[in-house]
């Protein structure tokens, strides 16, 4: 069969394939520790599932507008100018299939053959494969744990060629946990002003925060930052709502209108019923954020000081998200054959940092229970004193 060429560009995802043998594993009965899972391991906080509920009883099942239930719409725009101080209007939100089709939608939307995109490394895994699909090219700039995986306002201002189109910012930062401070996030938008290119920051993190890192949004910096400011955000990891598949993008009418078209021709509609706990997720209690918060806060500690006492590896601190990003360079092995020996001879789950672009780290979720995080640590230990 002959396959379109952007099916074949598409580079395959090294994370199914050690998840797929973790949980094989775990199926057999053996006592995995896995710290590869990208989403909280608490159930969705009650009164959200309470409202998707309710919904259904109501009937509320058929279709709906491409663009989302004007209710969300409405309740995103009020989040939006209450936590970060973006002045939208429904008419410049569109509710998604989870953040992942936001920012989708969004190159999909802009992005042509040969318009530049400008992404930090490391980065999530799937924002070079969404550029690729448009048309455009990626170009990957390299960030160092010494400046704590950020992209700096000068590196950007290098990077910017005539085909620049649009810089992808990722803060709080999936994997390495970056925080771009303030200050930072002023310089790049300075730099975005300057150089009349676009912005989308993908904020799916913002509100998994630790030791008092602030988040500012590049949108609130100033009006013409705001102009061109796309924002991705969600409710996966901050409500643990994972599996309801719902996110939403923000910006300029124009782009969210071909958003819609492209979302309207591809797959409608976000659950209806789920967008109604999406609704009680942002006009509800938020003390099950600050719940897991909590338990996020300890884990992060404990697995932060027993990776950092090995010998051999490195680790930055993480301000936000829930991931530590461990440099295993100096064991000789590439993150890849790292993460396989890792799980074969002491059945560890990792994710290798080759599929965030950075081959001399491995990434570790702490959104998992305490006794994994502890026997996690004794036998990578191990494993690493036996390279």
């Amino acid at each position: 069969m002959q396959l379109a060429a952007r099916a074949n560009q598409l580079s395959p995802s090294v994370t199914l394939a050690i998840s797929t043998k973790a949980k094989a594993m775990k199926a057999e009965g053996i006592d995995v520790c896995d710290f590869s899972a990208g989403e909280p391991d608490f159930d969705t906080p009650a009164h959200i599932r309470e409202a998707a509920k309710d919904a259904l009883d109501r009937g509320k099942t058929r279709y709906g507008p491409a663009a989302g239930e004007p209710k969300l719409r409405q309740a995103i725009a009020a989040k939006l100018q209450k936590d970060n101080a973006l002045s939208y209007q429904p008419e410049n939100i569109i509710v998604t299939n989870g953040g992942k089709q936001s920012l989708f939608n969004l190159i999909l939307a802009l992005i042509e053959s040969d318009d530049e995109v400008i992404i930090p490394a490391p980065y999530w895994l799937s924002y070079p494969e969404m550029v690729k699909l448009a048309g455009g090219n990626p170009i990957i700039i390299s960030t160092e744990a010494s400046n704590g995986y950020k992209l700096t306002a000068e590196q950007l201002r290098q990077s910017i060629t005539p085909k620049t189109k649009l810089l992808i910012l990722n803060t709080p930062s999936n994997p390495t946990g970056a925080v771009y401070s303030p200050d930072e996030i002023r310089a790049i938008a300075e730099v975005i002003v300057e150089r009349d290119i676009l912005v989308v920051s993908d904020e799916i993190y913002e509100k998994i925060l630790y030791d008092g890192a602030e988040h500012l949004s590049i949108g609130a910096v100033s009006p013409e930052a705001f102009a061109r400011t796309f924002i991705s955000n969600g409710f996966a990891k901050s409500y643990a709502m994972t599996g309801w598949r719902v996110g939403y993008l923000a910006g300029a009418v124009e782009a969210i209108q071909a958003a819609t078209r492209l979302q309207g021709h591809s797959t409608s509609n976000v659950c209806t019923f789920a967008q109604y706990g999406a609704i009680a997720a942002l006009e509800g209690s938020q003390e099950p954020v600050q719940t897991m918060l909590a338990a996020f806060t300890e884990r992060r500690s404990v697995l932060l000081e027993g990776a950092r006492a090995i010998s051999g590896l490195s680790c930055s601190v993480p301000d936000g998200a829930f991931y530590l990003f461990i440099d295993v360079s100096k064991t000789g092995l590439g993150s890849l054959d790292f993460c396989k020996s890792l799980l074969d001879a002491e059945s560890v789950a990792a994710v290798p940092g080759v599929a965030f672009g950075d081959d001399r780290c491995i990434r570790l979720s702490y959104a998992t229970d305490m006794t994994s995080i502890q026997k996690g640590i004794e036998r990578l230990e191990r494993f690493v004193a036996s390279c």
